[in-house]
């Protein structure tokens, strides 16, 4: 399960890999740690044109669920099955890096520690995203898959849904919902490595 993710790219990056973005004047800072519950920059498809919207992450709680949920994995579940068939709530969630927890502690520190995973050829790509709108503002989650080898020796049950091209994204905005559907499957691993950050990165900004 990722609940960590970066994005310090810059709007004019986003705009250039996933054209068309309509809204390329709105400011955006670096976002060096995104937690469950935080705001992030998301891209939402609306006539035709792409535009950065801030959204909290977390799909509402619905039944037996008592928290926002984060990632979603089964697909076939009533809870996803509206929103992923609707070309309209499927947003890509942009990134620079994401985080999967170490099992065991650091025998220095004594913590778990973090890995950071991204592409090795670009600085910035996506998740794929649903979203909804929910009494407190607009929300959104990101679709996991079985992991590849690299994401799977650190977090063996899941990785996020990469969206690594413009042609990617095109097919995630537009496809039905069986298409939409095919493209739950792992990154390759010859495209990622794995990263070294600082355990205690710059304060976030505030977003806009």
């Amino acid at each position: 399960m990722c609940n960590l993710y970066r994005m310090t790219s810059n709007v004019q990056a986003i705009a250039q890999l996933f054209a068309p973005v309509v809204n390329t004047q709105v400011n955006l800072p670096p976002f060096h740690e995104i937690y469950p519950d935080r705001e992030a920059p998301v891209l939402v498809a609306r006539d035709d044109a792409r535009r950065i919207e801030t959204m909290r992450w977390g799909w509402p709680p619905s039944g037996d669920v008592k928290r926002p949920v984060t990632n979603i994995r089964n697909l076939g579940s009533p809870m996803w099955r509206t929103a992923l068939g609707d070309p309209a709530r499927r947003c890509l969630v942009p990134v620079t890096a994401f985080s999967e927890w170490s099992h065991a502690a650091d025998p220095v520190t004594g913590r778990k520690r973090k890995h950071w995973f991204a592409l090795k050829e670009q600085p910035l790509f996506a998740f794929a995203g649903l979203w909804r709108v929910a009494e407190d503002g607009a929300r959104f989650a990101f679709l996991t898959c079985e992991p590849n080898k690299l994401v799977g020796r650190i977090h063996p049950k899941a990785m996020p849904v990469i969206i690594g091209s413009a042609q990617a994204a095109d097919r995630w905005l537009s496809a039905d919902g069986v298409g939409a559907a095919a493209m739950q499957r792992a990154y390759s691993d010859a495209a990622m490595i794995e990263l070294d950050f600082p355990e205690e990165p710059p304060v976030q900004a505030s977003l806009f």
